[in-house]
């Protein structure tokens, strides 16, 4: 129960957490309360240490949990982090640890389908583990309801809408924010070596699935050339072109072409999110005020250059023109 939680809830470590939050359910505990206790089967395989460091696992029993998972339709395997905080916390490996990596490459080969519940407070690398699964849950730190949300979801009471707040890593040095410079992503250069530089995510800022989908159409700007003083309004189209009720988080991003400082490769302008029946189409609008689009220059005044523009949403692009140069001092 206490990683559902993490540090600094009930308590500064997560210890004690289990007497304090007895009342909720666990995952386990919402899963016999969903499917029935007898269609659920627990073996843990790998455990934290309960006194010791945060990071500190009991002698794995993985041969347990693959014997208990042939006996299962479905694995569902949550891993993750014990509860931590603050500089006990700190890491100095990003790599999920290997007992349950290797928990989940031994449950694999039992053949059954496996859906990864990933159960921690920040991205710890999987790259090995995830083409494994055939989905994979992140869960972050939900909270006491989290056992009972994650139920809800896998049985299809509950629609998936969530987007992933920040840039999930593939690799111990692809650390980027999804506001990465355009220098940082080139393309192939002459000379006698590969000089591709890509920036390599497991998922974006923004990744989302759900068990319906959606279709984006009619992207419009009802001012493709501006100044810095006028304010766009910003319309876009969204159809749930599946068989379910579902949820939507509309992303409005706009990317500066060419500008004095080597501009961002996008950055998050505005968002909603809205709820379509199978079927139903709505019309999301945004405003956007042209001085929204300025960057802070060398001399730490806010800067909006004439020049081209790009804004986004879903996979629809615009093209949009600044007419003019404004620079102002900041706030």
């Amino acid at each position: 129960m206490r990683c559902l939680n993490g540090g600094w809830t009930y308590s500064w470590q997560g210890s004690g957490v289990e007497d304090l939050a007895s009342q909720y359910n666990t995952i386990y505990e919402a899963f016999c309360n969903t499917f029935g206790t007898k269609n659920v089967i627990l073996e843990q395989g790998v455990t934290y240490r309960e006194h010791g460091q945060y990071y500190e696992e009991n002698e794995p029993q993985i041969g347990r949990a693959v014997a208990a998972a042939r006996r299962a339709d479905v694995i569902v395997a949550c891993i993750g982090e014990n509860s931590y905080c603050e500089t006990p916390g700190n890491l100095t490996d990003l790599w999920l640890s290997e007992n349950q990596r290797n928990l989940v490459k031994e449950l694999a080969k039992t053949g059954k389908p496996i859906i990864l519940v990933l159960n921690e407070g920040r991205p710890r690398l999987i790259t090995d583990i995830e083409p494994l699964a055939k989905a994979v849950i992140n869960i972050l730190l939900p909270g006491n309801y989290g056992g009972d949300a994650l139920a809800n979801l896998i049985t299809g009471d509950a629609c998936f809408s969530a987007k992933m707040p920040y840039t999930y890593p593939r690799e111990i040095n692809s650390l980027a924010n999804y506001d990465y410079k355009v220098s940082e992503e080139v393309g192939t250069m002459t000379g006698a070596y590969n000089y591709d530089a890509k920036v390599s995510l497991l998922w974006p800022f923004g990744y989302g699935l759900s068990y319906t989908t959606f279709e984006y159409s009619d992207l419009t700007v009802d001012n493709i050339a501006f100044t810095p003083d006028d304010v766009l309004t910003v319309s876009v189209k969204v159809t749930n072109t599946g068989s379910v009720k579902g949820k939507e988080s509309v992303l409005l991003y706009s990317s500066d072409l060419v500008a004095s400082t080597v501009p961002d490769n996008k950055r998050l302008r505005d968002f909603t999110k809205i709820e379509l029946n199978p079927g139903e189409t709505k019309t999301v609008t945004f405003t956007l005020k042209a001085k929204d689009l300025a960057f802070v220059d060398q001399d730490e005044n806010w800067r909006l250059e004439e020049g081209e523009f790009r804004l986004k949403a879903g996979n629809l692009t615009k093209m949009i023109t600044c007419l003019k140069t404004a620079v102002w001092s900041a706030p």
